[in-house]
């Protein structure tokens, strides 16, 4: 007689910005993908919710995965501050109205229980974004497994953590933002004040910002644990210590690579064929992107061009501003050989990947470095805001695989020079330092492809205990609506 199959639903619930969106979109890609491999008698379904304006970028990202369903809640209008029709980070005139926006989503809530009730089959696991603190409170109404998701990496978790439980940072011996402090958990570690940026997105109201992130914090107590995009052998001292300490985590990335191939397009946009010719000629490309929330003021951004020019290096630079009002057309005429400025969309992935592309000037988002380590390109660290110092000290210090950009004060917000950009360029691209870096990212893409290789591993494997855990403790409960 044939076994019965067991249907397991998973729900999915990003929070509206693209960096946080994107990561758990393909976490959605990477479960029916392992269904689809692992021989079972169990089937899986998933679930994403999102909002009317978000919608569009989702669907389209999951063209290839029709299989994944899609459900709209409204946003909520007239919220003080943001403008009508904004559903997402990237389209806030500014980073400073990132709490009212966020705290603005706790409206969804009662829609997202609505349709947890009354329109979707008995639910596995959630997997919700941690910046959505209140849909802890809906897992828990329907004694729904719920695993947070921030997009951070293990390393910048464990060094909060351990700051956090030493009391490093509340004692009056620290004196200033800028000294180094070293981690007692991590002697080899030194840290600043100003690395723990959590009121990043405002600091006029850092009461407000700071309030908000420990209801965030506080509602991943109630979690069954931390979903994490990253690979066991790229952390793993710092995976074991936050799993000693009681913050239960998977790593199940890097999950820029359960991505399907891209098809071959019949016409290369511009800045591929401008890469083309760079390969042609001999000549290595550094890629400047700095993501879609990163703010340079005019002044820095004119630095940062006149370092780039200054260092003689060929680049890439993708850039939503302006950059030609700003500097004037002169600037435009004088890299008309080694730059290129784009300030259309591009896929960045279809960049790092290029033969020419030898190094990465960027924010050290944790889905940027993690693309580039994937790739195998090396990293020059320019971190702006929340966690991205803690990736730059591990890219640099850790691993090995990049060179950190200095502010002229030691600060994570101060102002960088033309001379300090144009060195560092040159170091990570023509430099011993670079060398290193390249030599070690290329072992760290290796390892990164083997992470999820199925079946064997250590991704793969730690996505069979998730389903294990959740989905069986799920059916031993006996849960329903």
């Amino acid at each position: 007689m044939a076994e019965s199959t067991t249907h397991h639903h998973v729900v999915l619930f990003p929070y509206m910005s693209k960096g946080h969106t994107i990561p758990l979109l393909q976490f959605g890609r990477l479960l029916l993908r392992h269904q689809r491999k692992e021989p079972t008698t169990s089937s899986i379904t998933v679930t994403v919710f999102s909002t009317p304006k978000n919608q569009p970028f989702v669907s389209e990202f999951l063209s290839d995965t029709p299989e994944i369903k899609v459900i709209s809640l409204p946003f909520p209008e007239n919220i003080s501050g943001i403008p009508p029709g904004v559903e997402s980070t990237d389209k806030l005139p500014s980073m400073k109205l990132y709490v009212p926006f966020t705290r603005a989503t706790k409206l969804l809530q009662p829609f997202f229980e609505e349709t947890l009730k009354n329109d979707l089959p008995q639910v596995s696991f959630m997997v919700s974004d941690g910046f959505l603190w209140w849909t802890s409170e809906s897992a828990a109404k329907f004694k729904i497994p719920r695993l947070v998701f921030y997009g951070m990496n293990s390393y910048a978790f464990a060094v909060s953590i351990s700051a956090n439980k030493h009391k490093m940072f509340t004692e009056p011996a620290t004196k200033s933002d800028t000294e180094p402090v070293t981690i007692p958990d991590f002697p080899w570690i030194q840290v600043k004040k100003c690395d723990f940026d959590n009121n990043a997105f405002d600091p006029d109201k850092p009461d407000q910002a700071l309030e908000l992130y420990r209801e965030q914090i506080m509602s991943t107590t109630t979690s069954h644990g931390y979903l994490v995009n990253s690979f066991y052998e790229l952390e793993s001292k710092f995976v074991d210590y936050n799993n000693s300490n009681g913050h239960k985590s998977w790593c199940v990335g890097p999950l820029c690579l359960a991505d399907p191939p891209k098809p071959k397009k019949s016409a290369k946009p511009a800045w591929i064929h401008w890469l083309d010719r760079k390969r042609e000629e001999g000549r290595p490309v550094l890629y400047v992107a700095f993501g879609t929330q990163a703010e340079l003021s005019d002044k820095q951004l004119m630095e940062l061009a006149l370092g780039l020019e200054d260092s003689k290096v060929n680049f890439m630079w993708v850039t939503r501003k302006d950059v030609e009002e700003i500097l004037g057309e002169g600037f435009k005429d004088r890299i008309r050989e080694s730059g290129m400025i784009v300030r259309d969309w591009v896929d960045q992935w279809e960049i790092l990947s290029h033969e020419s592309v030898k190094g990465f000037l960027s924010h050290c988002g944790w889905n940027s470095t993690q693309e580039s380590i994937c790739v195998g390109v090396p990293l020059l660290a320019w971190p702006m805001m929340a966690e991205q110092p803690f990736n730059a000290k591990m890219v640099v210090e850790e691993i090995k695989v990049g060179v950190r950009v200095e502010t002229e004060d030691g600060s994570v917000r101060g102002f960088v020079t033309r001379e300090e950009l144009s060195r560092k360029v040159k170091e990570l691209m023509e430099g011993e330092t670079g060398k290193i870096a390249r030599k070690n990212v290329k072992q760290y893409s290796k390892m990164s492809k083997a992470a999820l290789v199925e079946g064997t591993g250590s991704s793969w494997k730690n996505l069979d205990l998730i389903l294990e855990d959740l989905c069986k403790s799920r059916e031993s409960n006996g849960a329903s609506k």
